[in-house]
Order: structure tokens, then C-alpha cells, then sequence
């Protein structure tokens, strides 16, 4: 579901928050009323919505040991990087490489805190409180103390997130932005929501953007998404929903239904 968009520094367990449905989709217990609430009247218009986050969950534990397994990955940066959910996207990585650093990104006030107090307690995670837009700040942190070192290859994800950013932000621009601080042999790697139906587009955004209190920006079509790609070299099996990108052996219980998918998939940085 994706977690950028806090609310400052005040926690308001009033309005809903991204991180925390998300977290509660998924099983977890750090949301509140307000964001089951919410959690419900998101499976009334999108009933398949728990099983796309589960599915966008192991997406991303596959992609992290893919690029550290077969790719020699290293480092990661996990823009909106959600409130802490096993496995981590270090400790996937850290199973491959022990030395494998991840510099996790986040703005929603209960991420920091969840995320400062049981993340940094590992040695190769550093916790960063920025806006997934704000690229130079996320370079500069990340790469204190040479943590993050940009001139070596790195993987930036963006899985789930990008969908929380209004328009105006510019999450085509955003990615280029990025793609400049990132050495040759890096990866990109980008989801989100989308839906092939008007209805859901609609009524999704309108429910999440009222619900809380702004901090989102749109279900899109696939196009959309395709235009984040724009001039990379995308790893087989290309874009697509990322419920079927590399699936391993154990056969996971797949999406019951598609009323709007994750959609993207993996990039090369030549």
C-alpha cells in the first residue's frame, strides 16, 4: 500500500495512515481503529486488496534475495519503507551477504519511531526520516560516514509507494533523480497500484486521499508506470504485475482477484 505521507511529527491515530493499513493487511498489530476501519472500506471496492499486499510483500523479499543472490548486490535503499514487517528487507539481504547495508526511508511519524527503535539496532541499517522526493537529502544521509556508497552499484526500491505521491510531486522526475546518483550496475526497482477499471481508480483514490486527510495521490493505469521506465534496461520477465515476476518454488497463495494489481518490475542501470 505504500507509506510515504506522514503527518509531520504528530501522531494522530485518528486518521488513517498508509503504513499502518498496510501493516494491518498484513497481519500486523501496530494500526488502530481508525485504520481498520479503513482497511474495511477498502476490501468493500477492492476485495482482493489483502492478498495484493501479501503478494507485494514476497515480491519484494524475492526481488532483494535475486539482486543480492544472482546480482552481487550489496546495498540497498528502501524508499517508504513501511513500518517493520519479517523479514526485513536487511535481514532477506543479509542471509546472501552478511556485510549487505540497507538504508531505509520514511516519513510517517510511527515508521520512525517503530523503525529507529527495532531496525538501528543492526549495524548494517541506518534509518533516514525524509521524503521519498527529497533525493538529495536521502543521498547525503545514506551516504554519511560511507554507509551507502553511491559509487559502487545499489539497489533503489520503490516497491509500493510511488502511488502515495500526488501528481504534482513529479514521481517521473523523482525517478530520474535518482537514477543520476546511481553508479552502473545499479537497479531500480518500482511498483504500484494500479487498475484497468475506472471505478476502482476512482474510488480507491478518493477513499484513501479523504481518509487520510490528503497524504496520497492516485491509483494509476499502467502506462503511467511505464513511463518510470523510460530509457533503463528492464530485467525478463519485463513489467507486469509483480505478483509473477520470478515466483520461487513454494507457490504462495496468489491475488484471488484483480481489481488493481501491483504493477512493475526490475531495471538495469547501464
Amino acid at each position: 500500500m505504500g507509506t510515504e505521507g506522514g503527518h509531520g511529527h504528530a501522531i494522530d491515530t485518528s486518521i488513517p495512515s498508509a503504513a499502518r493499513m498496510y501493516d494491518w493487511l498484513l497481519g500486523g498489530e501496530l494500526n488502530f481503529e481508525a485504520d481498520r476501519k479503513a482497511c474495511e472500506d477498502l476490501l468493500e471496492i477492492a476485495p482482493s486488496s489483502r492478498e495484493l499486499a501479501l503478494n507485494n510483500r514476497w515480491f519484494l523479499e524475492r526481488v532483494v534475495r535475486f539482486l543480492a543472490r544472482e546480482r552481487g548486490i550489496t546495498q540497498f535503499v528502501d524508499h517508504g519503507s513501511g513500518l517493520p514487517t519479517r523479514p526485513n528487507v536487511h535481514q532477506v539481504a543479509q542471509e546472501v551477504h552478511q556485510g549487505a547495508r540497507v538504508a531505509y526511508i520514511d516519513i510517517d511519524p510511527i515508521v520512525i519511531a517503530h523503525g529507529r527503535t527495532s531496525l538501528e539496532v543492526n549495524s548494517g541499517t541506518r534509518f533516514i526520516e525524509a521524503s521519498m522526493t527529497d533525493t538529495g537529502r536521502i543521498v547525503e544521509q545514506a551516504s554519511k560516514g560511507g554507509f551507502i556508497d553511491f559509487g559502487r552499484p545499489v539497489a533503489a526500491l520503490y516497491v509500493s509507494v510511488i502511488h502515495c505521491l500526488k501528481d504534482r510531486e513529479e514521481p517521473a522526475a523523482m525517478i530520474r533523480r535518482m537514477r543520476e546518483h546511481l553508479a552502473p550496475g545499479s537497479y531500480l526497482v518500482i511498483c504500484q497500484l494500479v487498475s484497468d477499471e475506472e471505478r476502482v481508480r476512482r474510488e480507491v483514490t478518493e477513499l484513501m486521499d479523504q481518509g487520510t486527510d490528503g497524504h496520497w495521490g492516485r491509483v494509476r493505469e499502467k502506462h503511467d508506470v511505464r513511463r518510470y521506465f523510460d530509457g533503463l534496461s528492464v530485467l525478463a520477465p519485463y513489467l507486469g504485475d509483480v505478483t509473477h515476476w520470478r515466483p520461487d518454488s513454494d507457490l504462495r497463495r496468489p491475488q484471488k482477484s484483480l481489481e488493481w494489481v501491483e504493477f512493475g518490475g526490475v531495471a538495469r542501470i547501464r
